[in-house]
């Protein structure tokens, strides 16, 4: 089934949550909405599920018009971040609960629930556990049982709101892996709101970014992260370092230092912004007559393959964050307070004329 939602707006009193958002999900598709706190994603996924009305706009299924259908009658299936699980009934009669509430007419038969439950909690890779309670399972195993109860009602939508959000770093990573190979079981439409942009370029079909209650990109994970739409896209998505320029016929100048930028060959000395991301810039010892930015390393943090610098400007005082691989900063041997040059090897060039306040401040 797909979803389709066409120039809908909210407002919560004087506050504009969703401004004209129009967005198209395929049948089948798993999209991620990703953005800062009071973007209007979850805002955005509630319309979608019938949970909040729209000021304006419409929400199709399959190209029916859903906008005035009620919650219970539109088969979406929700999974909050807090489990939201009946912590008074066992696993089995929460996953259960949403068969045995239809009305008598839709009411499945108790072998017929019982199996479905069954096939549930092994789908969910959790069989064995249906006479536990709430209380007696851990963090990621609450959230599975909230996904088998989410799917137990057949949804023609899954939406999933910070579905992972209370969950430790492990587990969070184990079950993201898990609901990726779950959905391309299923198959279903689903739509999960997350701030975590690693969580979001990993897991979904498509990443919807968003900003002050627009939508600012739609694209693939790897199509967003190589080809950021504007500069709230680009420093939203990982660490980035932003240095002033000028453009001029094609080149940037970016504290002294010359690149390429072929797509501004129109721009005649123009004022630019320059993001580069920390594993884009050259780090070296610094001499005397060196081109670059001088700096000094305030602090060095070596994780697994990745050494991470935090770098001192010696000019301005603000902090560059440079990503150097393990090997080359053990054969540098550097030192705290050492005075070193770095270089960006390449960079994304915005025009500062082209770029509106709300990009500008990211």
């Amino acid at each position: 089934m797909t979803i389709e939602v066409r120039n809908v707006r909210k407002h919560f009193g004087s506050f504009k949550a969703l401004d004209e958002v129009s967005l198209r999900i395929e049948s089948g598709e798993l999209v991620a909405l990703l953005g800062p706190s009071g973007c209007g994603k979850t805002t955005l996924l509630r319309v979608i599920a019938g949970l909040e009305s729209a000021d304006a706009g419409q929400v199709l299924f399959s190209g029916e018009d859903a906008t005035d259908v009620d919650v219970r009658s539109r088969q979406v299936g929700f999974v909050f971040q807090h489990y939201a699980l009946f912590r008074h009934m066992t696993v089995f009669e929460n996953i259960a609960f949403g068969l045995r509430v239809r009305p008598r007419g839709q009411r499945p038969s108790e072998d017929a629930i019982r199996s479905k439950v069954r096939e549930l909690l092994e789908l969910v890779q959790l069989d064995g556990l249906a006479e536990r309670y709430p209380p007696q399972l851990s963090g990621g195993q609450r959230q599975r049982i909230a996904l088998a109860r989410a799917l137990a009602v057949e949804p023609r939508v899954l939406l999933l709101d910070e579905p992972f959000g209370a969950l430790d770093a492990k587990v969070r990573k184990e079950l993201r892996r898990w609901l990726r190979r779950l959905h391309d079981d299923l198959h279903v439409a689903s739509v999960f709101v997350t701030h975590d942009q690693e969580e979001a370029l990993e897991v979904a079909d498509r990443v919807v970014l968003m900003n002050a209650g627009r939508i600012e990109q739609v694209g693939t994970p790897d199509d967003v992260w190589a080809n950021p739409a504007n500069p709230f896209v680009y420093g939203f998505l990982g660490d980035v370092n932003l240095f002033h320029g000028r453009v001029d016929g094609g080149r940037v100048s970016v504290e002294g230092v010359e690149l390429a930028s072929p797509e501004h060959g129109a721009a005649r000395d123009a004022a630019a912004l320059a993001y580069v991301r920390p594993h884009e810039l050259a780090v070296e010892r610094w001499s005397p007559g060196d081109t670059g930015i001088v700096v000094r390393l305030a602090r060095a943090t070596l994780t697994g393959s990745i050494a991470r610098l935090e770098l001192d400007r010696e000019d301005c005082g603000s902090v560059i964050e440079a990503h150097l691989s393990a090997e080359r900063f053990r054969a540098l041997a550097l030192h705290d307070g050492e005075a070193l040059v770095v270089r960006p090897r390449q960079a994304r060039v915005f025009l500062a004329d082209a770029i509106g306040p709300v990009a500008r401040a990211a």
